[in-house]
């Protein structure tokens, strides 16, 4: 295997072990470097953890009806992730609803404990999740919207790195090996494997999703800028866990008309 190309999937073996608890090859080198660079196949992660997901549930759906089947999906998600961008939600949540400052902010979002702004955020978002995949479910083909909303919200939540400032402290974010800019080619690649769903997806649908993860991205940034100066690791999963939903909820309004 030529070594560029050796090098590029050593970079997606890091971005799958660290967005997921999917073992990878035990030799896979590591540098703060390579995590960074990882960062542009988060999409792709997404595109393999949608696809193990959307075909647990189409085996789970021979066995169970449709919502038990997306109940025990959605349970086998958190698991496969370590619910890894819901406790960002939670963190986030917690943290901008609490804190009236900056550093309060910040620091309410280190706190291993969960608040009332973070447990409702959670609980709402893990009920929607529910509600919107019952219900396309019913309208669509589910599996092929999973994936679709897996590989969009995470090239949506990865992109942030881009152009925003990270102002957690290093030593204690989660999300320290991504914390640095990404480079244009790495936002290209994250962006090109972003558009993946558009092999299966409607072209009209597809346009229509990437409408409002460019409107979403605009909003949240601009909300990111204004409570907190930038982002933390806590804000990617957010972003990531939002986008998905919204995502579902696009599909719904496009079938459903």
């Amino acid at each position: 295997m030529p070594a560029k190309v050796k090098y590029q999937f050593e970079l997606f073996w890091l971005a799958l072990g660290f967005f997921s608890r999917i073992p990878i090859p035990a030799n896979t080198p590591y540098s703060e470097q390579r995590m960074n660079q990882a960062g542009r196949y988060f999409a792709l992660v997404g595109l393999v953890l949608g696809a193990i997901c959307a075909l647990a549930y189409r085996t789970l759906g021979m066995a169970f009806s449709t919502d038990v089947a997306v109940f025990l999906t959605m349970c086998f998600s958190l698991m496969l992730t370590g619910a890894f961008h819901e406790d960002g939600l939670t963190d986030m949540a917690d943290g901008i609803g609490g804190g009236m400052t900056v550093e309060k902010r910040l620091a309410i979002m280190k706190d291993s404990r969960i608040g009332t702004y973070g447990a409702s955020a959670l609980v709402m978002a893990l009920l929607g999740k529910f509600l919107f995949l019952s219900e396309l479910a019913q309208l669509t083909h589910l599996a092929g919207a999973l994936i679709a909303a897996y590989v969009l919200s995470r090239g949506v939540a990865a992109s942030l790195i881009y152009d925003m400032p990270y102002v957690s402290e290093a030593d204690t974010s989660k999300s320290k090996p991504l914390a640095n800019k990404q480079s244009k080619l790495e936002l290209s690649v994250l962006m090109g494997t972003s558009l993946i769903p558009g092999l299966w997806l409607d072209t009209g649908l597809m346009l229509f999703l990437i409408i409002v993860a460019i409107g979403f991205r605009f909003v949240f940034r601009r909300w990111l800028t204004l409570r907190l100066g930038g982002f933390t690791g806590d804000c990617l999963g957010a972003a990531q866990q939002l986008m998905e939903l919204l995502s579902y909820l696009v599909m719904l309004i496009w079938f459903g008309v």
